[in-house]
């Protein structure tokens, strides 16, 4: 049976181990199989999916809705309670189904593998191109600055047809929508401020087509396939998921792999053995950071608890990644993992990410090229200086200062 007394959730990590999921976490899977904990204070208990086979079976059930509208069970982060949705509603996790399958179809032809696969020719000139500026810059940079951020806001505003002069507007949002200590106040004037530019660029692209998801989206407004407040909260999640997740992760590979230098022979063996570290890395950093969110609609039996309706339920994605069950030794890096591509990174289910083949292609480019161009980089702080992101529900860095 769960704890009598929950353990409060905390989403701090270690300040020696910043990599790592935070060790309450372990802590509370050590202890049994299906904990509760506590937020908000001890107001509500949600369940912790401590195990990668337990996650798997959330994620994919439909006993749990993901509709962040505010219940009394619902384990959302606290701005969300407050009745206002966190960043725009165009986050698939924000829709059950049928509705989620139905604005799910507007995008997938967007991110089928053949058409991302045309598109690396174009990635790795980008990478390229990025690098040499960087090189020419001279030392010390800002990786992030410089490089893990504008390549995949170059890529992402590419895709859909935003200009790039505008990226800093958009990623100012995104810092917002990624807060969990965001005010409500905050969450709805980004909300209503990116919102109106969005309109604002439907409208021009009605004016000025091009091969772009944005001027597509227009068109089936117009064609009544979906309403102008879809197109818009559709474009919204691509800008902020295209970028901001990605950008993180290059970063804290980069770190990582600094961290791991025998390690990196392995990311540079060639395609296969690139792809194979890639996922590797997505599962140890896990950088979606806060866990999944889940409320239960029907009975449902987890690990010998039936939950009732009601309950809420948060899968830690990176502690399902940290499974021993599933990975042996997995708080080791091991780019030859043979069974890395089965972590859950991505989440799991009808809502796992729209945009992971886009992020691979960026991440099996960028990784293996940097290590290529820079084989003598380093970070110029040790790791307990860096500055990691420990309020925002996509992990990262703030900044990473590096010379080569």
């Amino acid at each position: 049976m769960p704890t009598a007394t929950p353990a409060d959730f905390s989403l701090d990590r270690s300040s020696d181990r910043p990599l790592d999921p935070p060790p309450t976490h372990n802590d509370l899977r050590s202890e049994e199989r299906l904990p509760r904990v506590a937020i908000y204070d001890g107001r509500l208990q949600p369940y912790l999916i401590t195990r990668y086979e337990d996650a798997r079976l959330v994620l994919g059930s439909d006993a749990f809705s993901t509709d962040p509208t505010p219940r009394p069970g619902m384990p959302e982060f606290p701005s969300w309670r407050e009745g206002q949705p966190q960043g725009p509603r165009g986050f698939f996790k924000s829709y059950d189904e049928p509705v989620h399958s139905m604005m799910r179809k507007t995008l997938t032809r967007e991110f089928m593998v053949k058409r991302i696969n045309a598109m690396r020719p174009a990635i790795e000139h980008l990478t390229t191109d990025l690098l040499d500026a960087m090189i020419a810059k001279g030392t010390p940079v800002d990786l992030v600055e410089d490089f893990a951020l504008p390549l995949p806001s170059l890529v992402i505003c590419d895709l859909l047809g935003v200009p790039y002069e505008d990226h800093d507007t958009f990623q100012q949002y995104a810092k917002v929508f990624v807060d969990i200590a965001a005010t409500p106040q905050q969450v709805v004037t980004a909300q209503q401020e990116l919102g109106e530019y969005l309109d604002g660029l439907l409208a021009r692209k009605r004016a000025e087509p091009g091969d772009d998801i944005v001027t597509r989206l227009a068109e089936q407004v117009d064609a009544g396939e979906i309403t102008a407040r879809d197109a818009a909260d559709l474009a919204a999640f691509l800008l902020f998921a295209g970028h901001e997740t990605t950008a993180n992760m290059i970063a804290l590979s980069v770190i990582v792999l600094l961290n791991h230098p025998d390690q990196i022979p392995a990311l540079l063996a060639g395609p296969a053995e690139a792809a194979n570290a890639t996922e590797e890395l997505l599962r140890y950093l896990t950088i979606v950071h806060g866990g999944v969110r889940r409320y239960t609609i029907r009975e449902v039996e987890i690990a010998g608890v039936t939950l009732q309706p009601g309950d809420g339920v948060i899968v830690p994605l990176g502690l399902a990644n940290r499974d021993p069950e599933m990975f042996g030794d997995p708080d080791t890096l091991d780019l030859a993992r043979t069974n890395a591509r089965q972590h859950v990174a991505f989440s799991y289910g009808i809502h796992q990410c729209l945009g992971q083949p886009l992020a691979r292609a960026e991440l099996q480019i960028v990784l293996p090229e940097i290590f290529r161009r820079l084989p003598r980089l380093r970070t110029t702080a040790p790791l307990a200086e860096i500055d990691f992101k420990q309020n925002t529900f996509v992990y990262g860095v703030n900044s990473l200062p590096v010379e080569w």
